[in-house]
């Protein structure tokens, strides 16, 4: 979600339960690698979005012929959603081997699991959410005044929204369309399609 009703708030005990859904997510060897800040102050939140439009422009840029078309998207509501946050992998996720050691990645899918919790729990808060991943990691953790070790994921602007489409917002911008599950799943080895027999 990009487009949020201004002026809007989200009750606390909404937010309580939404972050509460999302510490509830399943996590790799139960080391719970995410941090949930919540943005409150004003200056901070321009800050920010100054962030997210310098790599907007950055990857307008990487575009090329298609930047145009970029920039005239609306890729996220950081000014207009009435709650603000930043989710990071936390420090100290080194020393969490149990499940990590060939798959050290395994934090930041369990900081995903979080973050879907909580996009799902929104929804049925009749609460719309977006993630915002246009941002440079280390200038947002500096930013934010993030230990070394830590290591921003996500922006999440939440809040009412005017409605929810029935569509991907890129699909209806024109951007780019969804493709359908069955090129998405094989049988017993890739690529073999789900009927296809060895």
């Amino acid at each position: 979600m990009r487009r949020f009703v201004p002026n809007s708030k989200v009750p606390e005990d909404v937010l309580a339960r939404l972050l509460q859904a999302a510490h509830a997510a399943p996590n790799v060897g139960l080391m719970q690698p995410w941090r949930f800040i919540r943005i409150t102050d004003e200056a901070l939140r321009r800050r920010i979005h100054a962030l997210v439009d310098d790599e907007r422009l950055q990857t307008a840029h990487a575009l090329g012929p298609r930047a145009q078309e970029f920039l005239a998207l609306k890729v996220e509501g950081i000014l207009d959603c009435a709650e603000l946050l930043v989710v990071a992998l936390s420090d100290g996720r080194d020393s969490y081997v149990f499940g990590r050691r060939t798959m050290p990645q395994m934090d930041l899918a369990s900081v995903s699991c979080a973050i879907q919790n909580l996009w799902l729990t929104a929804r049925s808060e009749g609460l719309g959410m977006g993630w915002v991943s246009l941002f440079d990691p280390p200038a947002l953790a500096s930013l934010l005044s993030m230990p070394a070790d830590a290591e921003p994921v996500a922006i999440l602007c939440l809040g009412p929204v005017p409605d929810f489409p029935d569509r991907p917002s890129l699909e209806l911008d024109g951007w780019a369309l969804g493709r359908p599950l069955s090129e998405f799943v094989s049988k017993n080895h890739w690529g073999y399609p789900p009927d296809h027999t060895m």
